[in-house]
């Protein structure tokens, strides 16, 4: 029995490898979690119903801003519009649970940096323009923050707005810019692991063709925003320089045209135009120390899943050990000589309170998980195995030695599971039939480059690769002048040569084929595949295929089953076209010879025999040589007779071949001197008998001569071209 390792990978039968990742809707991320980047305005569309429209006059109205001069009334509302989108921005970041949820904050923070620049424009203009007047030059925002904040001291304003503009560029903005940029890199070097996980676990059918899909989307997503992440940390930076230099040429300025032009005295327009150039200064400052917190609070959730405060709360609450000591920390500094002790005895003895609190609730959730365990273990009742269980087998399945894994991680696409893929699609297209998931193994048992397909358990074939070399063959059978390794090729037993890599171009100019082991593999199994298709196409295929058809062909489908035929009986007709190779992708035709067929007989083999009638130009079509005729030999009369001579009816209407087994090694010599003497002169004819003695005919020659196309004279539609090359 075959012992195989749990690395393995199973190709279902709608699985495609490598296909395009779905984006979410409206530029959302992959996992449908994104939001748009017109989503903080969108309650403008509910009223116009031109979002579009109505943001993009707003980007106008803040270009706007930066050269027409703004009244006081207005100026108020802006800065109070500025002071709402980055509160909004931070409550945001707050409750998001993955950063991919706010992937639109570089365009947002763009946004708000703009409008802040925009305003610091408009109020420099109030202030320069209009400081002489008083601190309410520049409108009542301004002016509430230069008296509240400064407490109308103009050297607290500039010392507060001094620490604000460093606590923002020194701290926040350097530190978020660089953990953006840290995580940028790490999620691109990340990138090409993650994408083989992911194919991974879709080769082992972990996860579904959309799972993959939604994770492809994901992983971009991911890199792209990180990227743009590291890129809007410098909006900040340079928001916070800006608000520096602006305020520096506020004061100076200011108090250049105060003294200079509306003759104040020094001391009144440093006082004058310094509380409105800091209190401006303030309010810009605050909205972009808000945002800064905000993208730092956003890069910082990487690898972190949940709203903020769940994440914080929950990590800081799950180690009591921490708050009991926190708590005996706290109780020893309130012992310090001159150290407040209120304070600190209040604060040690709530994180006491909380740690007993947190280990008793700790204490109690494992003591119930214990008994739930001990329970659901007393009422578990060991059980083996059922044994059908071990009746469940593959329908394909393909084991490799340890030494080929590498065929099914490659990277290019040589992979052996992108070409199954593709084979899939390709007997589906060439014979209508669907080919059953095949299941990847590698078995320690086998040679280190060997490999063995089974169909439902059975050995069908086998062969030995060279994983990091080529194969080559010549088509016309002649010697190999190559350096390399003589082999036989597994799938068609033909005189073959590994070699290098670094000879394939010699080899493709030389007109040989050239093969990689993935493709040595995959053509292997097409032929098996081939060659087992009647084996394949269960009762359960069939009626699928039956369930699959469009609407349109149900009724002939609910006409004739069960009242003129059986699935089982129509499973049996499939079975016997693909057994040579007929596509049955024509279903409906197909259909409707049964329908005819069953009107006069029940015999499973003539009512195959007239569906191949029905299908007379799909066969002929398939036979045909590039020049576009049909090459023939035909049976001569003599042997027409003789093969119908020797067939003796059955009981319930079948026929047997009786000939003689000396006529019948006399048929097949020459046959094959015949077809032999073709095949030297460049054809492939198909034989051609009549309708009644063809199913013999085939039965004799596909034991000698499987891939010779028997046909009979129903078989040759009227509007195919025919050559006769002799006969038989």
């Amino acid at each position: 029995m075959t012992q195989s390792t749990e690395s393995e990978a199973a190709i279902g039968a709608d699985t495609e490898f490598g296909a395009d990742e779905p984006d979410g809707a409206n530029g959302t991320s992959g996992d449908g979690a994104g939001t748009d980047a017109a989503a903080p305005f969108a309650f403008l569309g509910l009223m116009k119903g031109q979002s579009e429209l109505m943001f993009a006059l707003g980007i106008v109205a803040i270009l706007i801003a930066l050269i027409m001069p703004l009244p006081r009334w207005l100026m108020d509302f802006s800065l109070a519009v500025s002071i709402t989108v980055s509160v909004m921005i931070l409550m945001t970041s707050l409750f998001i649970k993955r950063p991919l949820e706010f992937n639109a904050f570089p365009t947002v923070l763009l946004i708000a940096t703009m409008l802040r620049l925009s305003l610091n424009m408009a109020s420099t203009r109030l202030i320069l323009s209009n400081g002489h007047e008083g601190t309410d030059a520049a409108g009542g925002v301004i002016e509430a923050f230069g008296y509240f904040v400064m407490g109308g001291n103009y050297v607290i304003g500039v010392i507060v707005f001094a620490i604000l503009v460093i606590v923002n560029f020194v701290v926040i903005t350097k530190g978020s810019g660089r953990i953006a940029e840290v995580a940028a890199r790490f999620s691109l070097d990340a990138m090409p692991g993650k994408q083989m996980a992911i194919d991974a676990d879709l080769s082992a059918g972990l996860i579904g063709e959309e799972e993959a899909k939604v994770r492809r989307s994901t992983l971009e997503d991911e890199s792209s925003f990180f990227g743009a992440m590291d890129g809007a940390a410098k909006f900040v930076r340079g928001d916070a320089v800006a608000g520096l230099l602006i305020t520096l040429i506020n004061v100076i300025g200011g108090m250049i045209i105060g003294i200079m032009q509306q003759d104040m005295t020094a001391a009144d327009a440093a006082a004058s135009y310094t509380i409105l150039t800091v209190g401006d200064g303030l309010v810009s400052q605050i909205p972009a120390l808000i945002i800064s917190t905000a993208a730092g609070l956003l890069v910082s959730k990487a690898g972190v899943s949940g709203s903020a405060n769940k994440v914080v709360f929950q990590q800081l609450s799950s180690y009591p050990q921490a708050l009991g000591v926190s708590s005996f920390l706290m109780f020893g500094m309130a012992l310090l000589p001159g150290i407040p002790i209120i304070p600190f005895a209040l604060i040690g003895l709530g994180t006491a309170g909380l740690a007993f609190k947190v280990k008793t609730y700790a204490d109690a959730q494992e003591v119930m998980t214990e008994q739930i365990k001990a329970a659901e273990d007393e009422e578990e009742v060991p059980l083996e195995e059922p044994i059908a269980a071990t009746l469940a087998m593959d329908q394909v399945r393909l084991e490799l030695g340890y030494g080929l894994l590498n065929l099914i991680k490659d990277d290019s696409h040589f992979r052996l599971t992108e070409q199954i893929k593709a084979l899939r699609r390709q007997l589906a297209s060439e014979l209508g039939f669907v080919m059953p998931s095949v299941r990847i193994l590698d078995n320690m048992q086998l040679a280190q480059n060997s490999y063995v397909v089974r169909i439902k358990e059975i050995v069908a074939g086998e062969g030995e690769l060279h994983p990091e070399m080529l194969l080559v063959m010549d088509p016309r059978g002649d010697n190999l002048p190559l350096k390399g390794e003589m082999t036989i090729e597994p799938t068609f037993g033909l005189p073959a040569m590994w070699v290098d890599e670094g000879q394939r171009e010699e080899a493709l100019f030389r007109g040989f084929t050239v093969v990689d082991p993935a493709t040595v593999v995959t053509t292997h199994l097409t032929e098996i595949i081939k060659d087992n298709t009647p084996e394949l196409l269960s009762y359960a295929e069939t009626q699928k295929l039956l369930d699959d058809l469009p609407a349109d062909h149900q009724k002939l489908v609910q006409d004739i089953v069960p009242a003129q035929i059986s699935v089982s009986a129509i499973q049996r007709v499939l079975q016997s076209l693909l057994r040579e190779r007929v596509s049955i992708r024509d279903l409906p035709t197909i259909l409707e010879g049964i329908a005819e067929a069953t009107a006069y007989t029940q015999n499973v083999a003539m009512v195959a025999e007239h569906v191949r009638g029905r299908l007379a130009l799909q066969i002929c079509n398939a036979n045909a040589t590039h020049a576009g005729y049909v090459p023939i030999l035909s049976m001569s009369p003599e042997w027409e007779e003789k093969f119908a001579d020797s067939l003796v009816a059955l009981e319930g209407g079948d026929k047997q071949l009786a000939m003689a087994p000396s006529l019948l090694q006399q048929f097949i010599e020459k046959v094959r001197v015949e077809f032999e003497h073709q095949a030297q002169a460049g054809e492939m004819p198909v034989l051609l008998t009549s309708p009644t003695t063809r199913p013999f005919v085939r039965s004799i020659i596909e034991r000698f001569r499987p891939a010779t196309v028997v046909l009979s004279q129903n078989e040759i539609h009227s509007q195919a071209r025919i050559r006769t090359l002799g006969s038989i």
